[in-house]
């Protein structure tokens, strides 16, 4: 059996010139550094627009792309935008933070001097692109210039005639707002030209990229304002449920996400056209996709809007199996991870055991102190081979990160679990490392953070927080040419060498 491994790692962690990891030629430099080290897979997050809070799991579409990832270094060899001019602006100074703010007060800006010295009407390429899009395209660059137009307030809170898209309204802010519009689409066109062309470079290189995207939409994206028949909003267009989790051992209030919930019955009846139509767009972008939050399609927690914790909430059935066999039915089968951790249910595992879909694993979990038992889930001994194993994701602390945090008795179950009383905790990162990469699990992907040792100030994110979260990058010179042989060193040990 064929086993294999990759690394997760966000875009905008990457480093580059301009304030946060986008497409540049250090993102070619990364997909060369893994083909060195060995790798078949790049994970990488949602590559959505984001709003507030700066999470790419809460896009302002579902199919737009973010703008802050698009090259500026592109845009000055095409003499769209000088060095001086991107310079001028300030972009922050620590190499390893991103600052949002700064970020988005300056990038903006850029673009849209690159947008008016473009002539990009005359272009044969941009109107395909207008053309290839259409399903989702105009209804975003409308709803982009409005929300600008406003503010930035949540669409909810637009004027009646345009919250509920009467045809006049759309008639009259389409004038109004045209130029606007233009370059919400000019932004859209050069991020997909670039993310194309990066991604072709990394098949060429033997990579493949795993995509990921959340279950839900935002309630303030494009596709509740353009589709509010999708979801279960009411006649104002307000939610009658939110989407969270319940309370458990991690969070007695639980998770209030506040996510619109789907209308199933509505996707039902349209053979679930929509996600039909993701799906296959998500795939004409990754070679791979993880969807987030798996067990939402078994049953789903359904939070009443307006609620401040998610305690009140209660279990609703979702479309389960049916749903995948339509998408099948209409795109064939597709290589999918199913993000299926949590608290699992004997239904949740049989929709996966269905789908055929492998399943997640994480070594981080396996030392709950409230699950010691021999049956544990994460356990690496019990994983399966149609299983994608991870030391952490996203979410997680970083394995020195963790290390640190969990108390003696828990150290000492992992040391007696791994037979390793004598590694020193700064260097414990690799034999957990190496732990799951000799499980038989299909795939292993581990976080660059834990492959490079760092400790918590590299963490990604700390669910139910704000502020301070998807900001780390990493340092240029770690990604040098000895770290890149000791990962392939241990990936050809462990029998998941991508050249083999």
């Amino acid at each position: 059996m064929d086993k294999t491994a990759g690394i997760l790692f966000a875009i905008s962690s990457l480093p580059s010139k301009y304030g946060i990891g986008c497409f540049s030629k250090e993102a070619y430099r990364f997909v060369d550094w893994l083909a060195d080290a060995g790798q078949k897979y790049w994970q990488i997050l949602p590559l959505g627009v984001t709003g507030f809070g700066d999470s790419p799991y809460q896009s302002f579409s579902t199919f737009a792309g973010n703008p802050y990832f698009i090259d500026l270094e592109a845009l000055i060899s095409e003499g769209l935008v000088t060095e001086e001019e991107c310079n001028c602006v300030d972009f922050g100074n620590d190499e390893q933070q991103i600052d949002y703010e700064k970020l988005y007060n300056g990038r903006y800006g850029l673009l849209r001097m690159a947008y008016e010295r473009s002539n990009i009407f005359e272009k044969e390429d941009f109107q395909k692109f207008l053309d290839d899009n259409t399903d989702w395209i105009y209804d975003y660059s409308l709803f982009m210039a409005i929300k600008n137009h406003f503010g930035g307030i949540i669409w909810t809170e637009w004027p009646e005639d345009i919250r509920t898209r009467s045809e006049q309204a759309i008639k009259s802010y389409q004038e109004l707002l045209e130029d606007d519009i233009r370059f919400q689409q000019y932004m859209q066109y050069l991020f997909f030209e670039q993310w194309q062309m990066l991604r072709e470079y990394t098949n060429k290189k033997g990579i493949q990229i795993i995509g990921d995207i959340p279950i839900y939409v935002a309630l303030d994206s494009s596709d509740a304002w353009a589709s509010p028949e999708l979801f279960q909003l009411d006649e104002d267009c307000l939610p009658i449920a939110v989407a969270g989790c319940p309370p458990d051992g991690f969070s007695e209030d639980g998770q209030l996400w506040g996510n619109p919930l789907y209308d199933w019955d509505y996707h039902a009846e349209s053979g679930y056209a929509w996600w039909i139509k993701r799906l296959s767009f998500s795939f004409g972008l990754y070679d791979v996709l993880r969807i987030d939050h798996f067990r939402g399609f078994d049953e789903y927690y359904s939070i009443p809007y307006g609620e401040k914790t998610a305690v009140n909430g209660q279990w609703e059935k979702g479309p389960g199996i049916d749903l995948f066999k339509a998408v099948e039915k209409a795109i064939g089968k597709q290589p999918v991870i199913a993000e299926d951790l949590g608290f699992m249910t004997d239904t949740v595992r049989k929709l996966v055991e269905d789908t055929e879909f492998p399943g997640m694993k994480v070594l981080e979990f396996a030392f709950d102190p409230r699950d010691t038992g021999s049956t544990n889930d994460y356990l690496p001994h019990n994983y399966d081979y149609n299983c994608v194993a991870y030391t952490g994701t996203h979410d997680n602390e970083t394995l020195i990160g963790w290390w640190k945090d969990i108390d003696e008795e828990v150290r000492e179950s992992v040391r007696d679990y791994i037979c390793d009383y004598y590694t020193p905790d700064d260097s414990i990162h690799l034999p957990l490392v190496s732990l799951i990469m000799r499980s038989c699990a299909k795939i292993c992907i581990i976080p660059l953070q834990d492959y490079l040792g760092l400790g918590n100030d590299a963490r990604i994110n700390t669910p139910s927080t704000v502020g301070q979260n998807w900001k780390w990058r990493v340092k240029d010179t770690d990604l040098n040419v000895a770290k890149a042989r000791q990962i392939k060193k241990m990936t050809m040990r462990c029998g998941r060498l991508a050249e083999d």
